[in-house]
């Protein structure tokens, strides 16, 4: 899944390591660092030459003490596959995988190696986690844990001390000690990065048993966790302007001198002939005092059917009509000898009669990393020097700029699948490399283009109104069909004895109609706004807290006001806070939508009631189980009081899975049979574990799915299609409900 927030605001923390200043001698700890408010991910830019040297390094200290490791191990260790059933296991990630859309293409043919799959193991839903999101999904697969002990609930969350949002998963520090010089600020020590996912990886268990694993793109590994392994970190890294990926947009195109369209940074042309002169914005120079931000001089000459872009320090490139470059290095100058690498694609949407002209987000170059977004640090360069640049932004699919409508769905779905075949590179490079151990590679593409392409699957969508809703009415089946094949390389390049598990994090269900629970809480007396004020901006702009007992923020959660916990905390713990969330859960499951009458809450559930991890007082306080087709409101999202409760989804973003747990579990197929019918997505780190002969960790809350030695698999084959979870009441909230009955 990907998250709903407006990319602009997803602003993080930055920072500057500029390696290539140690030749010169001039700090002790070649660290740069600038933050600024929002939540947002972090930044410790990093020169490509000390990268290299220590991947040299690396290299030949590996080659030179290879023999000498492989002894101790053998006698320290012994064989780590003593006592496995398997030697090999492979795991494909397919986020968002639908389990009622796969069993209709499979019954109509479209997935014949996943048919081929299922009839060597199995085919069931994978129960998911509560929240049904990818941030606290992929958690519970990477920690075997709910969220109550791993810490994640949402993208975002609140910080208590101020009432702001926070990015869930990660906490930046700036260096506190720094140097002036002039104008410029030069930290003596590196910025704090730090992972927020509590618990532990799986596959550092696994790296402490010597069973190699090479981990690619699974969501909340940024910053990356060091183990024995090797692994390239997935969502929630940030662009290189510290934002969840703010893409820009230049047109001549404009309204009284603005800019005609919103979102993103927007840049208006001056033509003059074929000639237009304009400049990129970069990410802050936190070397200089007040962080200005940094630009690069562009001129785009334009022709008939093309253009000619060049951009200072670049080769100049030509440009087709609605074609994507390839990935463009955009190297801005911090300071002497300083430099912050990035790398971006453009996508020239027309010359005439205005011109229009879409860049990606930056992304992070790979080959130059201006962070660690892999473990080693080198992983990331041997990639990019293996198969050249590729995405590394964690949202990498521009899913904001569709909704924007600057993109259209062309573009998108073009974007979305040159991406998809970038990790499909990396994947069977890992194979190669991976005889014994674990590989796991989640792929993006399936939940991408699912959110963003959902209205095709219903004529009556709100979002289809001033819209074409034909073209793309396959796109869904098409990156379905595509995984397949790719599902089918892998089996024939791994063979039978190597576990093979594809899976997902959750399902996909309609989302027509947006609730925004804060003009709700207002309505009932639950939220108050300052003397005067009906409504409020984004963050709780106006809200007065000594007057609020709940909130929502995000896109599952609702949040009790409660003394001891939030800075203005009003809500005494024991009984009256018992009673209050009791109070709110009966009230929202008979909240009804009044344009069709439909209940839109499935199930409120207290969180105290749920949860009893070390980590519970951080989840929200309810947890809001929408029924299909409704989902928390682009403004609920962002803390907004609006005037209304309900409205039309009317974006581009018209699937989701922000509802009840139980009607969007995700899908999981194996090459051997299962002892559970209802596996979890808890259990299949378990049962990694436990097949590679290792007993999981006590706190690990999963079963084994598979068939130990001696024991026999009772749970076979495809799926039954009548096994599938009802879905929600409201109309076309899930496009294929009740496959068997097709």
């Amino acid at each position: 899944m990907a998250v709903t927030i407006h990319p602009g605001r997803m602003q993080t923390r930055r920072w500057l390591h500029p390696s290539s200043w140690l030749a010169l001698g001039l700090l002790v700890s070649p660290s740069l660092a600038h933050a600024y408010v929002g939540p947002g991910a972090g930044f410790a830019f990093a020169g490509s030459l000390a990268v290299m040297v220590a991947a040299f390094a690396l290299a030949v200290g590996t080659i030179l003490l290879w023999p000498i490791t492989f002894v101790i191990r053998l006698v320290r260790v012994g064989n780590p596959y003593k006592h496995a059933q398997t030697r090999r296991v492979v795991v494909i990630g397919l986020d968002g995988m639908d389990p009622g859309i796969t069993t209709r293409f499979l019954r109509e043919g479209r997935l014949p190696h996943l048919q081929k799959l299922a009839e060597a193991g199995v085919f069931r839903p994978l129960d998911t986690s509560n929240p049904s999101m990818s941030p606290v999904a992929w958690s519970t697969f990477a920690t075997g844990v709910d969220p109550s002990r791993h810490g994640i609930y949402d993208f975002i969350t609140r910080d208590p001390c101020t009432y702001a949002p926070m990015l869930s998963s990660t906490d930046i520090k700036n260096a506190e000690r720094v140097l002036n010089i002039g104008k410029y600020v030069i930290p003596l020590e590196k910025p704090k990065i730090k992972l927020l996912q509590k618990s532990q990886a799986f596959w550092k268990t696994l790296g402490e048993k010597h069973i190699p694993s090479i981990i690619q793109r699974v969501p909340i590994t940024f910053p990356p966790v060091p183990f024995r392994g090797i692994l390239l970190s997935g969502m929630c890294v940030p662009d290189l302007r510290g934002s969840q990926g703010t893409f820009s947009f230049f047109s001549t195109a404009n309204k009284d001198g603005q800019a005609a369209f919103t979102g993103g940074e927007q840049t208006v042309l001056r033509r003059k002939g074929n000639v237009i002169r304009s400049r990129i914005v970069g990410p802050d120079n936190g070397m200089v005092k007040g962080g200005p931000r940094m630009t690069l001089p562009f001129t785009l000459t334009v022709g008939e059917e093309g253009a000619r872009l060049e951009i200072e320090g670049c080769e100049p490139i030509d440009l087709t009509l609605r074609t994507y470059s390839g990935w463009v290095n955009l190297s801005f100058k911090a300071g002497p000898g300083v430099a912050v690498a990035g790398i971006a694609k453009f996508y020239l949407l027309s010359v005439k009669p205005e011109v229009s002209l879409y860049m990606t987000p930056i992304h992070i170059d790979p080959e130059s990393p201006a962070m660690p977004i892999s473990h080693p640090e080198v992983y990331a360069v041997y990639l990019a020097k293996r198969f050249g640049p590729f995405a590394t932004l964690g949202l990498a699919e521009d899913t904001w700029a569709l909704n924007e409508r600057v993109i259209d769905e062309g573009a998108f779905f073009d974007q979305a699948m040159a991406f998809c075949e970038e990790r499909e590179k990396m994947l069977f490079d890992a194979l190669d490399h991976t005889k014994e151990g674990l590989v796991t590679t989640v792929f993006d593409t399936t939940d991408r283009v699912q959110h963003m392409f959902y209205r095709y699957l219903d004529p009556t969508h709100p979002a289809n109104v001033g819209k074409e809703s034909t073209a793309y009415a396959d796109a869904i089946q098409r990156v379905y069909s595509h995984m397949d094949k790719v599902v089918g390389r892998v089996m024939e390049q791994v063979g039978p004895d190597t576990l093979v598990l594809v899976m997902s994090d959750h399902g996909f269900t309609n989302f027509r109609r947006g609730v925004n629970l804060n003009t709700w809480l207002r309505n009932e007396g639950y939220l108050t706004l300052l003397e005067g004020r009906e409504l409020s901006g984004d963050w709780f702009e106006y809200v007065d807290w000594s007057r609020t007992r709940a909130f929502a923020l995000g896109l599952t959660g609702m949040f009790i006001n409660r003394k001891g916990r939030e800075k203005s905390g009003i809500v005494a713990e024991g009984e009256e806070y018992r009673s209050l969330v009791k109070e709110i859960c009966a009230k929202l499951e008979a909240l009804v939508d009044p344009q069709s009458n439909i209940r839109a809450v499935r199930r409120a559930v207290a969180a105290f009631e749920v949860f009893d991890g070390p980590y519970r007082l951080d989840s929200p306080d309810i947890l809001v189980g929408y029924e299909g087709g409704f989902r928390n409101s682009w403004t609920c999202a962002t803390g907004s009081v609006t005037d209304t409760v309900f409205e039309d989804n009317t974006k581009s973003w018209s699937g989701d899975h922000c509802v009840d747990p139980a009607i969007v579990p995700g899908v999981l197929f194996a090459n051997r049979p299962l002892v559970v019918e209802n596996p979890h997505i808890a259990d299949v780190p378990f049962s990694i574990l436990s097949m590679f002969g290792h007993k999981p960790p006590k706190h690990m809350q999963g079963r084994m799915l598979f068939a130990e030695k001696g024991q026999v698999g009772t749970v076979r084959g495809p799926l039954d299609p009548h096994s599938l979870p009802q879905s929600g009441s409201a109309p076309g909230a899930r496009i294929f409900p009740e496959v068997g009955d097709a």
